[in-house]
């Protein structure tokens, strides 16, 4: 076990409150064997400076002891961890696991004060839809004259002038004509990425903030989606670009045309190449200016700015673009009250709105605070993913880095995982989505070198690891991608031979099972296993516990004393009771199983 019976988290199990008020005392609790039986202290930090408790025992049970100790929430971000003395020698166990040495506070637990996310979001399992690939729904459309107008079946243009301006027709009506393929599938949350005017495919360079592109069928369609989503039990969240708008848009063609202009101040004007700071230099994408009042007064301040009338309109919530770059450039590093303006705003108008960062590596710098309630989790989740789960023959780039995904075992992803985990808290962790694919990346199946069983594995891991599972429409269908672009292949609604129907059973099935099991929304995770091929962790809840256990091959057989049977969940196999307590895992793969234990 890879924390020796030692083990805390910040779900209920281990902390009285997920959502203290400031100043209140909050009791955690912490699991260890039942031979640690002295010499345990949680340390805060209140105000900066260290403070110990001692901790008493709270009860016992068969197999470990749990103790308390009380940590007062003094600051809106307070950080804990645990001392272990005695018998065992000098420990700490924090965030990151059980170490024999001092350890530096970033990967401490923590609480917050701030008001917490909303409710509904930890049982989210959002579906990300890329409009103008999703589904037609027949209407005649004037395409304007940067379009280029593409077949549904054509090949995507995945390079040259075309790629940007290629257009498939996909429309918000088609969307809700989709609807029933969204529930059916499990999911409970759409995420749409830009619907305001653009002349693009994407729309990330938006003309405007105030209506929605015409060729997606205007206001009406998106009244329409948004009605029929919740008329459905389905939220909706849109995508707004607060880093940047479009070169088109009257805002920059206004501070362009005349320095004196009272939009100048929305941007970043100087000497160099563009004339204008534009995001990683593209022209089309002019970089917003969050220092002046007008651009804040216009996005969150006003009644009618755009993150209040798109809430007030219907949607639940917020994907942020480019949430990293979000009112940073040089010396100005305006990121968190950025977000915090765009959380009061959204709270203010819809105290039930949700906000998640985009962010492609350690967000943890722009979490736990009063902005995002959680990011885009490629860092702690899809690059680990990836690396355990690559094809062998797969040459693919990964994620930014100029160089090929690795191959890894999960001994090392997981280290990765827990890595990234610990630097934030529990709850942004468990508000962050958990993706395999996006419309920014290649495809899930392509990275697993279009092995079904491999993909299932990944889906297993998004639906039972902490954190809210994000599939990118089409990839139930086993869609594949080599990149970002060739990952947006409209969908094959009438080219069923097309689909990968154990792959789209697979996603059903796992959605049901965590719709189904409290533990994987609201448990606790204890990582008890990881070799080169083969991981095992439980997830528990109010004595619930499910083991889950993934391999990538055949493996060893994994040994666990966890003194329970466990009745099969998913993937059928047993489990086979060993000697003192233990039980003996299979050892087939490529395989998913998850156990209720007893």
């Amino acid at each position: 076990m890879l924390d020796r019976g030692f083990h805390h988290d910040g779900s209920a199990d281990h902390v009285s409150t997920l959502a203290p008020e400031p100043g209140e005392t909050v009791t955690v609790f912490l699991r260890t064997p039942k031979d640690h039986r002295t010499g345990v202290h949680v340390r805060s930090t209140p105000d900066g400076e260290p403070h110990f408790t001692e901790a008493v025992v709270d009860r016992e049970t068969p197999d470990e002891i749990w103790w308390r100790a009380d940590v007062t929430v003094r600051n809106p971000v307070t950080r804990y961890r645990f001392l272990l003395t005695g018998d065992g020698g000098y420990r700490w166990l924090n965030a990151a696991g059980l170490h024999d040495r001092d350890v530096p506070d970033s990967a401490d637990f923590r609480l917050l004060s701030y008001a917490p996310p909303p409710v509904w979001a930890a049982d989210s399992m959002v579906y990300e839809i890329f409009p103008d690939r999703f589904a037609r729904s027949g209407a005649d459309r004037t395409y304007p004259g940067w379009a280029v107008p593409a077949g549904w079946d054509d090949p995507v243009t995945g390079a040259g002038p075309d790629t940007s301006v290629q257009v498939f027709g996909g429309d918000l009506d088609g969307v809700t004509a989709r609807l029933d393929h969204v529930t059916g599938l499990g999911m409970n949350t759409l995420y749409l990425t830009p619907v305001f005017p653009a002349p693009s495919n994407h729309r990330y360079n938006a003309s405007s903030f105030t209506e929605v592109d015409p060729l997606l069928g205007g206001d009406a369609a998106y009244r329409t989606l948004v009605d029929e989503a919740h008329r459905r039990g389905i939220r909706i969240l849109g995508d707004l670009t607060t880093n940047h708008c479009g070169s088109t848009h009257p805002w920059f063609l206004a501070a362009a045309r005349d320095k004196d202009a009272a939009e100048r101040e929305m941007f970043h004007f100087g000497d160099d190449a563009l004339g204008y700071e534009a995001w990683v230099g593209v022209a089309s994408l002019p970089k917003l200016n969050w220092a002046g009042e007008r651009l804040r007064r216009l996005m969150t301040g006003d009644a009618d700015s755009v993150v209040r009338r798109w809430l007030r309109f219907g949607l639940d919530g917020w994907r942020i673009d480019v949430a990293n770059m979000t009112g940073r450039l040089r010396e100005t590093d305006l990121t968190r009250e950025v977000a915090a303006l765009i959380r009061r705003a959204a709270a203010e108008e819809n105290p039930e709105a949700l906000l998640v960062a985009e962010h492609a590596h350690d967000a943890s710098g722009d979490l736990d605070g009063d902005g995002w309630h959680g990011t885009m989790n490629y860092a702690g989740f899809t690059r680990p993913v990836w690396s355990w789960l690559r094809g062998p023959d797969v040459r693919l780039p990964f994620l930014g880095v100029p160089a090929p995904i690795p191959r890894l075992g999960a001994d090392r992803i997981v280290r990765t995982m827990r890595a990234f985990a610990a630097q934030a808290s529990w709850r942004s962790l468990v508000h962050s989505w958990s993706i395999l694919s996006s419309h920014d990346t290649a495809r899930i199946r392509t990275v697993c070198g279009g092995d079904e069983a491999l993909v299932e594995i990944a889906a297993g891991l998004m639906f039972t690891l902490p954190g809210a599972p994000m599939v990118l429409a089409g990839d139930e269908l086993g869609l594949e991608g080599a990149w970002g672009e060739d990952g947006r292949r409209p969908m094959p609604w009438d080219r069923p031979e097309r689909w990968r129907t154990a792959t789209l059973d697979a996603y059903r099935r796992l959605a049901a099972l965590r719709r189904d099991e409290p533990a994987l929304r609201h448990g606790g995770l204890r990582w008890l296993h990881a070799s080169a091929d083969a991981l095992a962790f439980v997830r528990e809840r109010a004595g619930e516990r499910l083991l889950v256990l993934a391999a990538r091959a055949a493996h060893e057989p994994v040994r666990l004393p966890l003194g329970a049977a466990g009745t099969p969940l998913y993937g059928g196999a047993g489990i086979v009771p060993g000697p003192d307590g233990t039980v003996v895992l299979p050892a087939d793969g490529p395989a998913f199983h998850v156990w209720r234990l007893g």
